[in-house]
């Protein structure tokens, strides 16, 4: 009996276990996709949908909306919970398309220029972390990583490079990230 009841109380996982690191990632990835889709929304918000930009930025934003809803799917299949500051990602987003779309059309671009660089070495690093683990969520992440860097190449292509002060505009931001990132896998 005494076995029985040692059993029970037993944590059915330990630190370090590959399904709380997976978790992680799955509400991390989720928080970063409804960021990137928040993004977008103050963009157009500024932009409107008749600027020259706007017709990438609808594609861009359909794809992050997407990879949110594969995200969403698998916190509720997977119990994972979202990050508490869901609610700051919401209009920090919103706010900083927003704030460059505001700057110029240029700027826009190198926020997403900017965010995708990040996202791109995030994603590749979960890659690697998770090999073949977790086929589901590897093949995933594999997909999105493709699109996210094709959001990059478009963002440089449509003058990223040419916004004013685009070098501290895009480590300002990917700085950001960065931060967003490493707060999202933990709260």
């Amino acid at each position: 009996m005494t076995a029985t009841i040692a059993n029970a109380r037993r944590p059915h996982w330990r630190p370090g276990d590959r399904r709380e690191a997976t978790k992680s990632m799955i509400r991390v990835d989720q928080a970063g996709e409804y960021g990137a889709t928040r993004i977008y929304a103050g963009q157009l918000a500024v932009l409107g949908d008749r600027h020259p930009a706007a017709r990438a930025i609808h594609h861009m934003a359909s794809q992050e909306e997407r990879h949110r809803a594969f995200f969403d799917a698998m916190m509720a299949r997977r119990g994972v919970r979202p990050t508490l500051f869901q609610p700051f990602w919401d209009k920090a987003g919103f706010a900083l398309g927003a704030i460059t779309a505001a700057i110029g059309p240029n700027a826009a671009m190198a926020c997403t220029a900017a965010v995708e660089t990040e996202i791109d070495k995030h994603y590749q690093q979960q890659r690697d972390e998770l090999g073949d683990s977790d086929p589901e969520l590897s093949d995933a992440i594999a997909d999105f990583q493709a699109e996210e860097l094709e959001h990059r190449d478009h963002a440089l292509a449509a003058g990223a490079e040419q916004a004013v002060g685009y070098p501290i505009l895009s480590g300002l931001i990917r700085l950001g990230c960065k931060v967003a990132i490493a707060t999202a896998k933990r709260i």
